[in-house]
C-alpha cells in the first residue's frame, strides 16, 4: 500500500481533547492505520478481511495478548 496513493482519513480518540488520534487508509485490498503524530512511520497495515476481526478483538472485553497472535501475518 503506496502512501502516496492513499487518502488518510483522522479518526479521534481517548479521553479530553482527543489527542490520541489514529489516521486510516484504505486500497482494495488493504487497511492501514498510523498515529497521527507520527505520519512518518510505518503504518501497521492488514490485509481488507483482516481488519475488522482484529479491531473486534480489541474491543472485546476478554482480549488477551495471546488472542492477537493469530492476526500476525
Amino acid at each position: 500500500m503506496e502512501r502516496a496513493s492513499v487518502e488518510w482519513r483522522t479518526r479521534h480518540s481517548g479521553p479530553g481533547d482527543g489527542d490520541s488520534c489514529a489516521e486510516i487508509a484504505n486500497s482494495p485490498t488493504h487497511v492501514a492505520i498510523r498515529d497521527t503524530k507520527a505520519p512518518a512511520r510505518n503504518p501497521l497495515t492488514f490485509p481488507t478481511g483482516a481488519f475488522t476481526p482484529f479491531i473486534d478483538a480489541l474491543k472485546s472485553a476478554h482480549s488477551t495478548v495471546t488472542d492477537f497472535a493469530r492476526f500476525r501475518g
